[in-house]
């Protein structure tokens, strides 16, 4: 009798125990390094919110470039400025947002190019350090390089047109970047230390979401935060509120993951160089079939999302509401998509196959992209199509991502998603160069239905139809 009462009181207790994200929230670590996560990707948005804004109050009026290569660049733009009709004076307007772009594309490349050169080599001083050390150090630092901003608006020289703290901005802005890539792999390798394997399905959900939440936000505020924080220290006789705010989001970082203790094993130094580390990170993607298939689905996941980047653009346009300048709503829409499918998968994930999970995102995917070129461009369809998009997006990426924390060992989690972020980040940006060639010779329509193409023929490889209900879920 005491045996049958002791067994229903663990089936109840079983029962009573929470799942999914609430069972993931209440890991005090996690909680920490979650918000941790917030924090710094935040920071990320703010800093190239406030290069923006800074190019924007000085350097992109009409007496801004000089002399130089850029100075004809900006001239020509004026010119066409003047010459559309526009009653604006020069540095006003249209032509002032395009000499802004201008500018700030050296800004875009320096926040790129780490992004996809050095993630393998961050990767394995991610493995070869205290994930924690990495984390705050990486924070610290570009709290470090924030406070150093100011200094940039300080006369000088100039180059190529241009005042040398314009270049100072994109080499800060280009080893902000390269500390952030230090910061990604360790953070990515960090999660299984804190996490239970049964929850590193709700934990990544839950990362996503906020990522993606953070990206809107952070875009969103960033500009309205700065200004307030110029306005408010003004009123207090202050100057520079706005260099505040970057370093306050990468400086709390720091702080709250400096509390965070994963439990990670001390190793011992291999002596091996970086490259045949970096090769043992190769080695280990071409033994491992679960792992690099799960790479593969977020290379494929990262080069259509950055394909919709660009065709956004043209999508908006057919749309009589929205016109080109509001592609915007069409991202927010997709970004609002993804984070709902995230919080789903954290819920419900559990109880399907991941091959299941990543078949019905792909299938998602295609069927909206079908749909978006098929049918009229009105307005509340087309949002609702992208907003799909992101939920079968989050059925594809946070399957894979868990897959490859699941069964990379610890010692070489740091090295594979340091290899993880090359490949995305060069996923990333290939397509803005291709989709928007491939727009301009045969239209918006075959591309959609192209992509979508490529999203079954990934359905028709993950063969769906061959999953036994034995397999792991």
């Amino acid at each position: 009798m005491s045996r049958r009462a002791g067994t229903d009181q663990q089936v109840s207790e079983q029962q009573n125990k929470p799942n999914g994200l609430e069972a993931v929230l209440l890991l005090r670590e996690f909680r920490l390094l979650w918000l941790g996560q917030i924090f710094s990707q935040l920071g990320d948005k703010f800093w190239i919110v406030l290069m923006v804004f800074l190019i924007a109050q000085t350097w992109a009026q009409s007496t801004g470039v000089d002399s130089g290569p850029l100075a004809g660049a900006a001239e020509l733009i004026r010119e066409r400025g003047l010459s559309s009709g526009s009653n604006l004076a020069p540095g006003q307007g249209a032509n002032e947002a395009q000499l802004i772009t201008l500018l700030a594309t050296g800004i875009y490349a320096a926040n790129t190019l780490p992004a996809m050169v050095l993630g393998s080599v961050a990767g394995v001083w991610a493995d070869r350090w205290p994930k924690r050390a990495v984390m705050v150090a990486s924070n610290a630092l570009r709290a470090l390089l924030a406070l150093a901003v100011p200094v940039m608006l300080l006369p000088g020289p100039t180059w190529l047109g241009l005042s040398w703290g314009y270049w100072g901005l994109v080499v800060l802005t280009f080893l902000e970047s390269c500390f952030t890539q230090f910061f990604a792999p360790a953070e990515q390798a960090a999660i299984p230390l804190l996490v239970d394997r049964s929850l590193l399905l709700p934990a990544n959900s839950l990362y996503t979401a906020t990522t993606m939440a953070a990206t809107i936000v952070g875009y969103a505020i960033g500009e309205p935060v700065l200004q307030l924080l110029h306005q408010g220290c003004l009123a207090l006789g202050l100057q520079g509120g706005e260099f505040l705010l970057v370093p306050f989001a990468y400086g709390g970082a720091a702080l709250i993951l400096l509390f965070v203790k994963p439990n990670e094993q001390v190793r011992e130094s291999s002596g091996n160089s970086v490259w045949l580390d970096i090769k043992e990170g190769f080695n280990f993607l071409a033994d491992r079939s679960s792992v690099r298939g799960a790479v593969l689905h977020l290379v494929v996941l990262y080069s259509l999302l950055a394909a919709l980047y660009v065709l956004s653009i043209s999508l908006a346009s057919r749309v009589a509401q929205l016109g080109p300048t509001k592609f915007g709503v069409l991202l927010a829409m997709s970004g609002l998509g993804l984070a709902l499918g995230a919080l789903l998968v954290a819920q419900m994930g559990h109880k399907f196959h991941r091959r299941s999970l990543a078949s019905v995102g792909l299938g998602t995917m295609g069927f909206s992209l079908v749909l978006l070129a098929q049918l009229k461009p009105y307005l509340w369809p087309t949002l609702l199509l992208c907003c799909v998009l992101g939920v079968g997006a989050a059925l594809l990426g946070i399957p894979a991502q868990t897959t490859i924390q699941e069964d990379t060992p610890e010692h070489l989690r740091g090295k594979v998603f340091g290899l993880q972020n090359n490949l995305v980040n060069i996923a990333l940006s290939l397509p803005l160069v291709l989709a928007g060639a491939l727009v301009s010779s045969v239209g918006l329509k075959p591309v959609l239905l192209m992509l979508a193409l490529i999203l079954f023929a990934g359905v028709l490889l993950e063969r769906p139809w061959g999953i036994k209900p034995i397999d792991r879920c």
